[in-house]
């Protein structure tokens, strides 16, 4: 395996300026890195190193003291630079690369001084969103403690370089490891890549971090089934705990806690943050710094303080290509509203995941239940921001994290849940409660982890979980293998609703028929609220009739909306909506149409409660 040059330069620059410069883009040559930020090396550097990009080197930043030999790179001249040895005393004639005049600013200054930046690739994207934790990342090895980074796979080959390099050490990547030993090597990846860690670890030196980009598949699964490479390859980190290492995991796979015990420090890095910190100690807004100029420029109302909460769940990648999928649609000429730009955004987010969608519902589709509309209107527009309250804190604070729907069938609790994530201009994912168990170990847990985590990236989002009861019911001390199963779904649930950020919009609601039955920890008020959508009243249904005669294009009076309200005491909403439905199709499918008056109606409920009435366990033993 090629080993990249290590390279120490002691900066006659500020430092800040001279970092800047190095991690602003890693395909600049090293000679463009001296002329942009002068520096000296503490040894001699050849002219082929100075046409090397700095992506094929390891350059680290020191401070120059009196006993340290400094070396001019070939071609510096000669000028007077300011003293490196901090005493009067010491300041000499030394070699420094002195910029031309025309030189152009970095990429990263320009980004800053104006208001959007002019070019910006993934890369680019990522290093700027997570710079901060990058940072965190550096300063943790640069102590010698090895680190566990969750995140998303389309960022890992992003940060690892970076992390490294600020902290001033030689990274070995696993996977670029070269095979020796022909056919004798064993033939499965897993097995492969741990023969090179066999070796790799073996040959680390002080300076070096040995990387692993994919920890989760290469060792990943529970402690109660691990398999025989996973065992082996615990057995080696352990054995070699006193080397460096720097692993990436998903955080919706599992990895053993044996295994991430072995880790000093573990940092999750999910979504991008509000604002993007630069080196230099400025700040910008997200929609600021990685948002290109002629991006903002399509939009004749671009809001970058509004943007964050529609994209607050997407990685950085995942951001770049949801604004470049929203500009692309917009037809070329004069610039178009957010509003375009946001329904653009939510269309990306359903096209990368079939199980999103965005709902076309709203409150005034929903008939009645004003009690209810008003108790979600309040927690929207905490959400929204629509209170003045004293502090963005308290705001965080009163923001709930999810809802319980309970009541009988047909009464409209999935479709409250859409209106909801109308409202909030989100998308909306139903899964089924019975979708999630499996009878696998772990496989249920598992795909709890994997739908919060797609909700987060899709953010802002409402996760709907149909038949709630199916996967959150109380826990049972008894020791079946199936009551273990369940009890290990709720405690994730309860993991995942406590690990929630309060700056990215997202809403858990859950719909039951049971509420009896649902785990009493799930009911906390600081988890899930529970709200009751019970059989309309009166006026409710007569709010029903009139929303589905809209709907349904039949001509409905006052006074027969005034009888269907009283004929149909006992009726939940789908049964209202059913007794339109077939007056539509008896007015426009038969032949001569069916008239749409009173006994029409008459006949038309009576057959409901008859099918009702069959259905009914009474009836049955009868």
């Amino acid at each position: 395996m090629s080993k990249r040059p290590l390279i120490r330069l002691a900066p006659l620059c500020d430092v800040e300026d001279f970092q800047a410069a190095l991690y602003d883009d890693e395909t600049q040559t090293l000679a463009e890195l001296l002329q942009r930020a002068p520096a000296l090396s503490t040894e001699p550097i050849s002219e082929a190193l100075l046409e090397r990009p700095l992506g094929q080197l390891i350059v680290t930043p020191v401070t120059a003291s009196p006993d340290c030999p400094l070396y001019r790179p070939p071609g510096m001249r000669m000028v007077m630079a300011k003293e490196l040895a901090g005493s009067s005393q010491n300041r000499a004639a030394i070699p420094v690369a002195a910029p031309p005049p025309s030189e152009p600013e970095t990429a990263l200054k320009r980004e800053v001084e104006t208001m959007y930046p002019a070019h910006l690739s993934e890369g680019d994207a990522v290093r700027l969103a997570y710079s901060q934790e990058i940072g965190k990342v550096a300063s943790l090895l640069r102590s010698g403690l090895s680190v566990l980074v969750y995140c998303d796979k389309l960022v890992v080959e992003h940060l690892w370089q970076d992390m490294a390099r600020r902290a001033g050490l030689r990274e070995i990547p696993l996977e670029a490891a070269q095979e020796a030993g022909g056919d004798l090597m064993p033939r499965s990846l897993r097995q492969r890549q741990l023969a090179m860690l066999k070796e790799l670890t073996e040959s680390l030196k002080l300076g070096d971090v040995l990387v692993i980009p994919h920890l989760d598949l290469l060792a990943g699964g529970s402690d109660h089934s691990l398999a025989n490479e996973t065992r082996e390859f615990i057995e080696l980190v352990y054995r070699t705990s006193d080397r460096l290492l720097l692993a990436f995991a998903d955080r919706s796979l599992e990895i053993p806690e044996v295994l991430a015990a072995r880790f000093a420090v573990r940092i999750l890095l999910s979504g991008v943050p509000r604002s993007i910190s630069y080196p230099d100690g400025s700040e910008k807004l997200l929609g600021e710094a990685l948002v290109t100029e002629a991006e903002a420029a399509r939009f004749s109302d671009f809001n970058a303080e509004g943007l964050y909460k529609n994209v607050a769940g997407m990685n950085p990648i995942q951001l770049r290509h949801a604004i470049t999928y929203a500009v692309k649609e917009q037809t070329a000429g004069a610039p178009v509203t957010m509003e375009r730009f946001y329904q653009a955004i939510r269309t990306f987010k359903v096209q990368t995941s079939a199980n999103f969608e965005v709902p076309n519902v709203s409150f005034a589709d929903i008939g009645g239940y004003e009690n209810v509309k008003t108790e979600l209107s309040r927690a929207l527009n905490l959400m929204a921001g629509s209170y003045r309250l004293p502090d963005e804190q308290l705001r965080r604070e009163l923001i709930p994290r999810g809802f319980i729907f309970h009541g009988p069938p047909g009464t409209g609790k999935t479709l409250f849940a859409k209106a909801i994530a109308n409202q909030l201009n989100a998308t909306v994912q139903v899964v089924s409660g019975p979708e999630i168990m499996d009878m696998y170990v772990g496989e249920s847990e598992r795909k709890v982890r994997e739908v919060f985590a797609e909700a987060r990236r899709n953010a802002p989002a409402v996760l709907v979980f149909d038949e709630f009861d199916a996967i959150a019911t109380r826990r049972s001390g008894r020791e079946d293998g199936g009551s273990r199963a369940g009890n290990a779904v709720v405690a994730q649930i309860l993991t995942e609703m406590d690990g929630f950020r309060a700056d990215v919009p997202m809403l858990v609601i859950g719909t039951t028929n049971r509420l009896d039955i649902i785990d009493v920890a799930l009911l906390r008020p600081s988890r899930f609220q529970a709200v009751a959508i019970g059989l309309p009243d009166t006026q409710a249904r007569r709010a029903i009739a009139a929303v589905h005669a809209r709907h349904f294009q039949v001509d409905v009076s006052p006074a027969l909306l005034e009888m269907l309200a009283e004929a149909t005491i006992g009726f939940n909403g789908d049964q209202i909506r059913a007794l339109l439905r077939d007056a539509c199709v008896g007015l426009y499918c038969e032949q001569p149409p069916l008239p749409v008056d009173a006994r029409r109606f008459e006949t038309l409920i009576t057959r409901l409660r008859q099918a009702a009435e069959q259905r009914s366990p009474t009836s049955a033993a009868k």
